[in-house]
Parts: structure tokens; C-alpha cells; sequence
């Protein structure tokens, strides 16, 4: 059953109004929509909770995530049905998704327990050095305090209340103050009832976790202004995440904002692969576009590709006709795309090569095509469409296509297509390319992150606001510590970690 109300502090909290989700099917659901007052209180129970979960052992902090899981798991049937109850995604994919939730929370739990992340370093004292003494001096990682969380709409798991941002935190030791997204309120709830019922099996502090549902920009300007949050993790559109960065920086005391803010993810496709296999590269580039609707941050939207890549471009096209319609998580997420599709068909210079009309709360794919001369003078046309939307862009040679690839923004990801008599080529693109992405990729399509130790799902602004950091695999636990050094500190106070 839904509560729908907020968990702040282990209470479940009505709020001062209500509003509903937007089902795809059956009836919608009742939510109570959140407060600066709510936000308050949640996150004066997280900075109550850091004092005794932030100094907590790694084996205690290991166990809470792992519990979470484990209830994640229990309440698996319910999620799958409200999951495609609000979001319209289909069985498969959200048990999937689930999968990799609690995978990443026990991920998490087995990283904290090695000890690596604490990166100790100790300089003994050298008391006898000359001309001056070394006084002793150790340092390790530590947790900042409590984080702010924003859900995205495409991951209701994975990059929701229990996904990657709230276990990196979780495993730091910051207690985490989540705002719910208001595309699946429902699995939300329910996630947050899995939190309930590990707190009470583990017996940390409730103001661990807390939860606050809907509202307006106000209450996501409430959570990133209160002074005692110390970090913020955030997926989601670029113009919210870039307003929610803003009021980070002006804060009287500044704080990190770790912003996915989406990516375009463009494929280079070089010409001895093109020849070779551009027919089969198409239509499976189709299949990468077509995944979930198109709404994957790592959606490859930007294929390049140099004079002879017919096959590529007739096999995608082809593919492509055949997708029938799919469900999309909102109906203002349906309606952004069908904005954003007038909007590139009525580029200058940009061809249709496959133009479909979606109806209600559906997408269905549209191809188009430009010359790279026109697209390095149209900025717009590197605007995130979200959905499926593609764009190939043509470059009359290779010093074009590296043109093409200098001009690019920041990404999550670049792909390059090759086969060996591609190498030269490919080599000389790889250096601007990891320049501009988080992640490169051969002969592959980004839609499938794998969690893991050497995975980088960031990139440079705007696909992240800090291109030093990722949101999936176990370098996310460095967003939220910092380093701490100890000086000539006895021993016998010094924290257990690096005694």
C-alpha cells in the first residue's frame, strides 16, 4: 500500500496540499506535495543523524545498505506494477533496473568494507630532520554531512531514491535527504518504505534518510539553500540542474553541485567500418535509439560519418521505420519532444530523412540529416532532444569530421565505429574525444552503464557540472568525502579508520 505522504525522521508526514501522479494506466494516486518547512525538518534530522551515522564503522554502514537492498527486494512485485503503473516502462526493464539498484547498494556496501576510498596516507614524524622537524601527519576521506538528492524521471529506480547518488552517499557516511520526483511519486513511496524498515532492522539514527514528495521549485530551491546541506546530487534537464547550480554557487557558503544534466553522446563512424558492416551498424544504432523511447541520458543522438556511409544511413532509416510508438515517461516529457523535433525539422539546411507524428503520450522516431558545415554553424542543432531523435551529420573528409569533433560540447559519452584499417584515423580523434566525453566507446552503443570500479558517467558542462566526478560505479563515493589531515593527533583519538 501507498502511504503517500512523506518519510521524514522514520515519521510518515502529511503535507500542506496534495497533488497526483499521471498514470499511463489506471487510477492516479494521491500524494501529499512537500514544504520548506518539511525540508527543514528533514534536514535538521540529517545533521542530527551525521553525528553518530558519520562516525559510524565501514561493517555498520555496509550492513544498513545491504538491508536496503534486501528490502528493495521484498517489495519487488509492487514496485514493478506501480513502476508501470506511472512511467508506462515495460515489466522487463523495471526488474532490470531493480536489479541494478540493489547491485549497486551491495556494490557500494563490499567497496566501503576493502577501505580503499579512504585513500590513508601517513607521513611518520621525522623529528630529528634538520634544519627543521617533520611532525607526524596521516590523512583519509571523510564524510561531508548531509546530501541533497533530486530523482530523475527515466531511472524510477536506479537513479531515484535508492539509486546511485543516495548509496554513494549512504556509503560515505552522509545521511541523505531525497526529492522525490514527481513522474513516479508512487515508487518512490514504496522505496521509501523499504528505508523505513531497514532503519528499524539496523537501528541507525531515522534522520538517516528522509523523503519529500512533490512541491514546487521552491522546495528544490529549499533543499540546495539550507545551510546545513553539504553537497547535492542531481539528474535531470539542463535548464533545472543549471538553476539548481546557480543557487549552489550563491549560497553565503557555497556547496559541490553534482549535476547529470543530459548529452547528445555523438558516434563517429569511420570509413572502413562504414564499408564493411554500415548496413548491420544502422540498424543497430536503431536499436540503441529506439531503447526505452529514447529517454536514456546516454541516448546516441549525433552520428558523424564521411561520404559512402549509404549502408549505414539506409539501415538505420529502415529499422527505424519499423519501431512502433512507445509510451513516454510524461505527457511533458512527450510533448518536449514533439516540441524539439519541430524544432530541428525547421533548421536551415537540415534534411528529413524519416518524419513520424506521435500521438498523445507516445514517441516514434525521426531521422534527420546535415552537412558538417551547416551543423558546426548551428549550435542548436547539439541540443538534447529527449527521446528518439537523430541526427547524421556529414563530413566531406577527415580533417571535417575532426572539426566536427572540436566543435562538440561536453558529453558522457563519444562512440568511434572502426576496423583496423581505421586506426590511424581513429588515433587521431581519440585525443579530442576524451577531451570532450567521460566515456569513449569502440564499436559499441552508451545505452547500458555497467556499475563498476571503472566506470565515468559524467563529462564535461553540460552533459555534468563537474567533470571531475561520476554518478555511476564506486568513484561516485568521492563526491560526497573529503580529505582530512591529521597532525601529531595521539593515536588513542584518532578515528578507527586510520589509527
Amino acid at each position: 500500500m501507498l502511504n503517500g505522504k512523506h518519510l521524514i525522521a522514520g515519521e510518515w508526514v502529511d503535507g500542506p496540499t496534495s497533488f497526483t501522479n499521471a498514470p499511463v494506466r489506471g487510477d492516479a494516486d494521491s500524494f501529499a506535495a512537500g514544504s520548506p518547512e518539511l525540508v527543514d525538518r528533514a534536514v535538521q534530522a540529517a545533521e542530527a543523524a551525521f553525528w553518530s551515522y558519520g562516525y559510524s564503522s565501514r561493517a555498520e554502514r555496509a550492513t544498513f545498505l545491504r538491508t536496503v537492498a534486501d528490502e528493495i527486494d521484498t517489495r519487488g512485485d509492487d514496485l514493478t506494477a506501480q513502476g508501470m503503473k506511472e512511467t508506462g516502462l515495460p515489466e522487463a526493464r523495471l526488474q532490470g533496473e531493480r536489479g541494478r539498484t540493489v547491485g549497486q547498494l551491495r556494490l557500494f556496501a563490499d567497496h566501503i568494507e576493502a577501505g580503499d576510498y579512504l585513500d590513508r596516507r601517513h607521513d611518520a614524524a621525522l623529528p630529528d630532520r634538520a634544519p627543521l622537524p617533520r611532525p607526524d601527519i596521516r590523512v583519509m576521506q571523510r564524510p561531508v554531512g548531509p546530501v541533497a538528492v533530486f530523482g530523475a524521471s527515466n531511472f524510477p529506480l536506479a537513479f531515484s531514491t535508492a539509486g546511485g547518488d543516495t548509496a554513494a552517499a549512504l556509503a560515505a557516511g552522509c545521511p541523505v535527504v531525497v526529492k522525490g520526483h514527481p513522474a513516479h511519486p508512487g515508487v518512490c513511496d514504496i522505496v521509501a518504505q523499504a528505508f523505513e524498515a531497514a532503519i528499524a532492522k539496523t537501528g541507525v539514527d531515522a534522520g538517516v534518510f528522509s523523503q519529500v514528495q512533490g512541491g514546487d521549485h521552491a522546495i528544490g530551491g529549499a533543499l540546495v539553500q539550507h545551510p546545513l546541506i553539504r553537497a547535492v546530487g542531481f539528474t535531470g534537464s539542463l535548464g533545472a540542474g543549471r538553476a539548481l547550480f546557480d543557487l549552489c554557487a550563491a549560497r553565503p557558503e557555497p556547496i559541490p553541485f553534482f549535476g547529470e544534466l543530459g548529452s547528445v553522446n555523438p558516434m563517429f563512424m569511420l570509413p572502413e567500418a562504414s564499408a564493411a558492416r554500415g548496413s548491420d551498424l544502422g540498424a543497430a544504432w536503431a536499436g540503441s535509439l529506439t531503447m526505452g523511447a529514447g529517454q536514456f541520458c546516454t541516448n546516441p543522438g549525433i552520428a558523424v560519418v564521411l561520404d559512402g556511409a549509404d549502408g549505414f544511413v539506409e539501415g538505420a532509416t529502415a529499422a527505424l521505420k519499423d519501431a512502433g510508438p512507445q509510451a513516454m515517461l510524461t505527457d511533458g516529457i512527450a510533448a518536449a519532444y514533439v516540441s524539439g523535433v519541430e524544432r530541428i525539422k525547421a533548421a536551415k539546411g537540415v534534411e528529413t530523412l524519416l518524419e513520424t507524428a506521435p500521438e498523445g503520450r507516445t514517441a516514434t522516431p525521426n531521422l534527420f540529416a546535415v552537412d558538417a558545415a551547416t551543423w558546426l554553424k548551428n549550435d542548436a542543432l547539439q541540443e538534447e532532444v529527449f527521446g528518439p531523435l537523430a541526427i547524421v551529420v556529414k563530413a566531406k573528409d577527415a580533417n571535417e569530421m575532426r572539426d566536427v569533433a572540436r566543435h562538440i560540447e561536453g558529453q558522457l559519452t563519444c562512440t568511434l565505429h572502426m576496423d583496423d584499417g581505421d586506426a590511424d584515423m581513429a588515433r587521431t580523434l581519440l585525443p579530442i574525444l576524451e577531451r570532450k566525453a567521460g566515456r569513449v566507446l569502440a564499436n559499441g552503443f552508451p545505452t547500458g552503464v555497467e556499475v563498476s570500479d571503472a566506470m565515468v558517467h559524467g563529462g564535461p558542462y553540460p552533459a555534468s557540472t563537474n567533470f571531475g566526478a561520476t554518478s555511476v560505479g564506486t568513484l561516485a563515493i568521492r563526491r560526497f568525502v573529503r580529505p582530512v589531515s591529521y597532525q601529531n593527533i595521539p593515536t588513542s583519538i584518532l578515528p578507527d579508520d586510520i589509527a
